[in-house]
């Protein structure tokens, strides 16, 4: 059989002290590379840079899209189409087939790792077994969120990764790949990684907490994320005005209590373009010219004319700024970086934080059980307590009690607060469709009848121009 030689983009990272991994690219040759144990652990970097590139990226990425499908927010300009829910333009279109193709970069490198490892003669073999791990559970990271945002997707791994043509497969194929990819990394990552940023053993039980949710094994969510709870790794940080999230959230934050598995971004050598995608030119948050993509109101948006002003939260996350539609337009500043000099920043993208698993066990607690119980209130309360800048781990008068809910306005409140919590993470879509509220809430928040066809997002057209084993004609998502 001819030798197949495959190129691949190596990124060299920089030491544990800095935020984000140093690009320094090389070509090799697979025959060549996958020896050493340096050269194994390039390659597992060489992983990170695309998944950053689909979360964050020039064009708004996940970070963007994502976040600005919620009930809070309306897009400006080209962006407007996303917030309309009724069919993306050919602009966001555009952006969505970007998020695929990085998606698609990185797992085929991880896909390169998984398969040609495990043939180093060089590099010792539990090191080998971990860099492994370390791949699995970055390709898993991708697909989940290629299924959640196109549903079934071709399914490449190191069994077809030469094939062109690889048909969609089934939501369930997916998830089952996913699910084997996390346990083997949870079973094989270390419980922690020197450098920030690289994925351990307990972002790997974070992710499967969540795709048991997604999945609708409720036990196992309970049970995972109660492993992540008991191991008293992570707490709350404490604040006591709004300012003191930035404890939490600040550009210059490297790692913090509360982090299980944040994506690393770096104002000098890779940025996120987060800040600019949400602040006006002229607002302090970002020392350059922003582009305001997303704008809210504290009177016409329901969610935030209903959020509680004791809530420090509220003001944490929102400012007013009259951009020509009146005085109580609002912008984001969860995410700000008064120091950059470019058009990015240095904010990470927080994909599993401590209070997630906290919102994760209590829903998935609530519906084990039929219904809340001490302990799932408990956690919500955490969280809670610590918006109004109170000790989390202490009850107080502004506690929710078990009595006062059934399952289902329990559940109604877990993603309130989630709301809240979350706010600006692109997380809340997800989270409202994977509950089948996403269409209910956006009618109740916004007044707009969300249509079928921004449900999932349409499959790009280079994809099945060079993947003959989709028909663009039958295998297509619903309106495109």
């Amino acid at each position: 059989m001819k030798n197949i030689i495959f190129v691949i983009t190596i990124l060299l990272f920089a030491t544990a002290c800095s935020k984000i991994l140093e690009e320094k690219p090389k070509a090799v040759a697979t025959e060549t590379f996958y020896n050493t144990s340096s050269e194994i652990k390039s390659a597992v970097y060489a992983i990170y840079s695309p998944t950053n590139q689909a979360v964050a990226s020039n064009s708004g990425g996940v970070w963007f899209i994502n976040g600005a499908e919620v009930d809070y927010a309306y897009g400006r300009l080209s962006y407007s189409t996303i917030t309309d829910f009724i069919i993306f333009s050919s602009t966001t279109i555009g952006r969505i087939d970007d998020i695929w193709n990085y998606l698609y970069r990185a797992i085929r490198n991880a896909n390169l790792v998984i398969k040609n490892a495990p043939n180093s003669s060089l590099a010792p073999k539990d090191e080998i077994t971990q860099y492994v791990a370390e791949a699995r559970f970055l390709r898993a990271f991708n697909y989940f969120y290629l299924v959640r945002n196109w549903a079934g997707v071709p399914l490449r791994t190191t069994e077809n990764m030469l094939l062109s043509d690889v048909p969609r497969s089934p939501e369930a194929d997916v998830y089952a790949l996913i699910v084997e990819d996390l346990e083997y990394a949870e079973a094989n990552l270390p419980e922690t990684q020197v450098m920030a940023g690289r994925a351990d053993k307990y972002a790997a039980k974070a992710m499967l907490t969540h795709v048991y949710l997604q999945l609708g094994r409720w036990s196992d969510a309970r049970n995972k994320a109660l492993e992540i709870i008991n191991s008293n790794r992570y707490s709350l940080i404490k604040v006591t005005t709004s300012d003191d999230f930035y404890k939490i959230f600040g550009p210059d934050i490297n790692r913090s209590s509360e982090e299980v598995f944040y994506l690393k971004f770096n104002r000098v050598d890779a940025g996120s373009y987060i800040c600019r995608m949400r602040h006006y030119p002229g607002a302090p948050y970002f020392n350059m010219n922003g582009v305001y993509g997303l704008y809210s109101d504290s009177v016409t948006y329901k969610v935030i004319r209903e959020w509680d002003y004791k809530d420090l939260r509220k003001k944490f996350n929102l400012y007013n700024w009259n951009i020509g539609f009146g005085k109580t337009t609002m912008l984001f500043k969860k995410f700000v970086d008064p120091a950059a000099t470019t058009s990015v920043g240095n904010n990470d993208f927080p994909a599993y934080r401590y209070p997630d698993i906290l919102l994760f066990y209590a829903e998935a607690d609530c519906r084990a059980n039929n219904g809340p119980t001490a302990g799932g209130m408990e956690k919500l309360n955490m969280i809670h307590r610590r918006a109004y800048g109170k000790d989390p781990n202490v009850t107080s008068t502004i506690d929710f009690k078990v009595a006062d809910y059934t399952k289902d306005t329990f559940i109604d409140l877990v993603l309130k607060e989630g709301c809240y919590e979350q706010f600006d993470e692109a997380k809340r879509f997800f989270e409202l469709r994977r509950t089948g509220k996403f269409q209910e809430v956006i009618k109740l928040n916004r007044g707009i009848d969300v249509t079928e066809a921004v449900l999932l997002w349409p499959i790009p057209k280079a994809e099945y121009d060079y993947n003959k084993a989709i028909d663009p004609t039958k295998d297509q998502n619903p309106g495109y």
